[in-house]
């Protein structure tokens, strides 16, 4: 939860006057210049260069394959790799950038590893050990540089899963149902894993956004090939009851951004829903049709926002939302009350 989050909730749980809600506000400094730009700029630009650096690192290895020989390909990325752990450990502050840059390195080198010496794996082996040989790397760096880009692979590594043992289609029908099931409870895990992990350098929980933002498109494509499939699939079903979960557990502790991302998923599969069951077998020109549609779309959009404010600003979603406080006309007032 963000600190403008917690403010509103702190005012309205401890039923703070619009004098005292302005001084929190003015003593939490949420309307002052931020103090660490420079900070994040140069996180920013390490995470950037780590990214490049090893990015560039094997696209030097491929485009040069035929010239390098077996040997220098594989010492290469493994001094790249160990140089950048021994690094990370030495150098603290260059920790997450560093870490990052280990990770590409460990992914390339198992890729390198995978096409010098052919074993037949599917492609999902080769992203889940990716991420299993990783998480000590990130469970150590401790830095969203490294967290964020580990849920991808998992991610990743979790499609290609789900693609393997579904007959390699990308086909949903009630055969693949299982299948589906247990992709969507690693992705919820996954979720739970990314809310419970150690806490970052960073304030901000970007691999716990990146893996719900993640869970929940990769939910809502499937749960819509179930429903625009011939005939529709109980994956639809599934996703709804998965989204729904979700909203609730989001719901009860308070986290704003899960709410508004699944929100956004169920409406939209409400919405087709109901598209499918008005437009199939119908004759004629769907103008009404669609306006019904339109209209019920808004509706439910604008109910979904409503009801995460009053959550976020009222007391446990009851009571009215809190009015908001201008965080210069809080700074001002305090300034004259201090005079």
């Amino acid at each position: 939860m963000s600190l403008h989050e917690q403010l509103y909730r702190w005012t309205a749980e401890q039923g703070l006057d619009r004098p005292r809600a302005q001084r929190l506000w003015f003593l939490s400094g949420l309307g002052q210049p931020p103090g660490d730009v420079l900070q994040r700029l140069r996180l920013g630009a390490a995470g950037l260069a780590a990214g490049l650096l090893g990015l560039g690192v094997m696209m030097w290895v491929a485009a040069n394959w035929a010239e390098l020989p077996r040997s220098a390909r594989f010492a290469l990325l493994q001094l790249l790799l160990a140089t950048s752990l021994m690094a990370a450990w030495a150098r603290p502050a260059w920790r997450g950038a560093l870490g990052l840059l280990a990770l590409l390195s460990l992914g390339g080198l198992l890729a390198l590893f995978g096409q010098t010496y052919p074993t037949g794996a599917d492609a999902w082996q080769l992203f889940a050990l990716w991420s299993a040989l990783a998480l000590p790397l990130c469970w150590g760096a401790r830095s969203e540089l490294v967290w964020t880009p580990w849920v991808l692979v998992v991610v990743t590594a979790i499609s290609l899963w789900v693609h393997a043992h579904a007959g390699f289609r990308w086909d949903f029908e009630t055969g693949t149902l299982g299948v589906h099931a247990c992709g969507f409870a690693a992705l919820v895990l996954l979720c739970v894993a990314m809310a419970l992990k150690p806490a970052s350098e960073q304030a901000e929980p970007w691999a716990w956004r990146a893996a719900v933002l993640l869970g929940v498109t990769a939910l809502s494509a499937t749960s819509l090939g179930g429903l625009f499939a011939s005939r529709v699939q109980p994956q639809f079903w599934l996703g709804l009851l998965v989204l729904a979960g979700g909203l609730a557990a989001a719901w009860q502790w308070r986290e704003v951004y899960a709410l508004s991302a699944q929100a956004l998923a169920l409406d939209t599969l409400l919405v087709c829903g109901l598209a499918r069951l008005l437009l199939v077998g119908q004759r004629g020109e769907p103008i009404g049709t669609m306006l019904v549609l339109g209209l019920v779309a808004a509706a439910l959009l604008t109910a979904s926002v409503q009801l995460i404010l009053r959550r976020m600003r009222g007391p446990e979603g009851s009571g009215e939302p809190s009015d908001p406080v201008d965080p210069a006309g809080a700074a001002t007032a305090a300034q004259e009350r201090q005079r």
